[in-house]
């Protein structure tokens, strides 16, 4: 290898391979960091030398010999103290702080990370630090010479940029969207917002197990998404439990702590056997908990013990049972806003919001109506093994209907997926006409107008019964969603932030409390009006 400018190579101290005893026998044995300087082709600058303290004077002596054979290259030693080179995290936290505090000169200098010494997972971690370009170099790996030949041995430098490797990259992109696809349930959904949504939530949880909290409007796809999920991590072999799911909304009483944490025999009146619970038959698997919010805050506080310690005690059990187990919980509830009331436990909440990813409701992805309708006509299929298809004119008549703004899809996908199953049942000779989809839409229509609107008390407080009749659908849902947040929030400053935390963010100087002002203006409301009830 040559180059115009200096070359330095960073390492870790052979603690068996770079030992010798201090005699000219020495040189008969292939020592990987001395040999890396001895290539005639391969002229090192500076050698960056990591070393345990405990190792210091061999390392000493292996700055002697590297100075002997290599008198141009000057050798840095750095102790870097660990508890043990064999602990993933510690290793690589030590790694990690190494190099961000190094002063790299990219523009001045060539960099190369020589990964032949050291533990298997030293090596593993400088090569992952070098590959997020932590290090920024390439790798140079070491091989000793034929047996009994007095050689320096051989070398590889392997560059990381994947970006020149054509096949590879290739091979890489085609996995990742198999695996968006895979997620989607092979749905071509063109919302540009889920999209993105999707592939932020497929890079997590490939590279994590961290717990996952999916928010979002029910119906709108959290248990099928946290099923697709398991069997994503099931497929790359990353998992190897079962998927357990459970509507937390379902655990009452006493029988939730022995449902989730499960009981031993006798515990209470009933418990003629032993039950594993729901935490325990998650083991190596994924544990689904929809509407988390429901649970109680004796159950939280169990399940918070459980996903930082991968321990709990089973109802009337004298020992603690393990499980080690995903977590993904599912919500349609504000739970910061639960926090605030008491009714979820903050410290519980700060552990399974590490990602959060709200889904969006169906009316927020109209131009995925079509793509979720073809598929619900061939879930259909699947599931009655009828074939039912669906003429040009009904379908252009139904989408015309089901994109427009007006319509509600308050059930979101449940909405979409027992219009499909009612219109197919209906359907005479396995083809949906004009005819059946008129009737559904007056089914839809009718079944909206009976839902009370959401948060429609608040409205009614603060509204006439003819200020009220007198707005837009639109509005009264908009306007009864910022009265809650204006409840909920300590300052109107505060609720403004809330309120516009997207749009502030294009704002040089946003003054979120006057614009709130002048909303509420419009309606004849004032924060003083909004919060009066709360001094009533």
């Amino acid at each position: 290898m040559s180059s115009q400018r200096p070359l330095i190579v960073f390492g870790i101290l052979g603690t068996l391979l770079d030992r010798a005893k201090v005699t000219e026998e020495r040189w008969q044995r292939w020592r990987p960091t001395v040999a890396a300087c001895q290539h005639e082709e391969l002229l090192v600058t500076r050698f960056e030398l990591i070393h345990e303290p405990k190792e210091r004077s061999l390392a000493q002596a292996v700055v002697s010999d590297i100075q002997s054979v290599s008198p141009e290259t000057e050798v840095r030693l750095h102790e870097l103290p660990l508890n043990d080179p064999w602990d993933f995290e510690e290793v690589f936290g030590a790694f990690h702080d190494f190099a961000a505090s190094y002063p790299f000169a990219t523009d001045e200098e060539d960099y190369l990370i020589h990964i032949t010494t050291g533990t298997h997972v030293q090596q593993i971690c400088l090569f992952l630090l070098a590959e997020s370009r932590h290090f920024p170099g390439r790798l140079l790996q070491s091989s000793p010479p034929p047996r009994n030949l007095m050689t320096p041995g051989g070398y590889r430098i392997i560059d990381l940029d994947l970006s020149q490797y054509d096949a590879l990259a290739k091979r890489f992109s085609s996995q990742r969207q198999e695996g968006l696809v895979f997620l989607k349930s092979g749905i071509a959904t063109r919302n540009g917002a889920f999209n993105a949504l999707i592939e932020r939530i497929e890079r997590v949880v490939i590279a994590s197990t961290a717990p996952l909290l999916l928010t979002g409007p029910t119906g709108a796809g959290k248990s099928q998404l946290a099923r697709r999920i398991y069997d994503l991590k099931r497929r790359r072999e990353q998992m190897a439990g079962g998927f357990v799911e459970v509507n937390c909304a379902t655990l009452r009483g006493d029988q939730a702590m022995s449902a989730l944490f499960g009981h031993v025999k006798g515990a209470f009146t009933g418990a003629t056997g032993t039950r594993p619970g729901l935490l325990k038959t998650a083991d190596q698997g994924l544990l689904f908990l929809d509407e988390i919010g429901e649970l109680g805050l004796d159950e939280q506080a169990m399940l918070l013990r459980a996903i930082e310690e991968q321990r709990f005690l089973p109802v009337g059990a004298d020992q603690e049972a393990a499980s080690n187990f995903q977590l993904i919980a599912g919500t349609n509830r504000d739970l910061q806003t639960d926090v605030g009331s008491g009714n979820f436990r903050e410290d519980l909440l700060a552990r399974i919001n590490l990602w959060t990813f709200r889904l969006p409701g169906l009316a927020e992805r109209r131009e995925d109506i079509a793509p979720n309708l073809d598929f619900e006509l061939e879930r259909y299929v699947s599931i009655t093994g009828r074939k039912v298809t669906m003429n040009q004119q009904a379908r252009e008549a139904f989408l015309v209907f089901a994109e427009s703004p007006s319509t509600l899809w308050s059930a979101n996908f449940r909405d979409l997926g027992a219009a499909v199953t009612r219109m197919a049942t209906m359907a005479t000779g396995g083809r949906i006409t004009l005819a059946e989809v008129q009737d559904e839409i007056v089914r839809l229509v009718s079944s909206w107008r009976r839902q009370p609107l959401p948060n429609q008390d608040l409205l009614a407080e603060m509204l006439t019964p003819e200020h009220n009749a007198s707005l837009d659908l639109f509005d009264r849902v908009q306007l009864a969603e910022v009265i809650r947040v204006c409840r909920n929030s300590p300052t109107i400053s505060a609720a403004g932030r809330t309120l516009f935390a997207s749009s502030r963010a294009h704002k040089a100087q946003p003054n979120d409390a006057d614009r709130l002002r002048k909303y509420l203006a419009r309606f004849e409301l004032s924060w003083a009006k909004i919060h009066a009830q709360d001094d009533a």
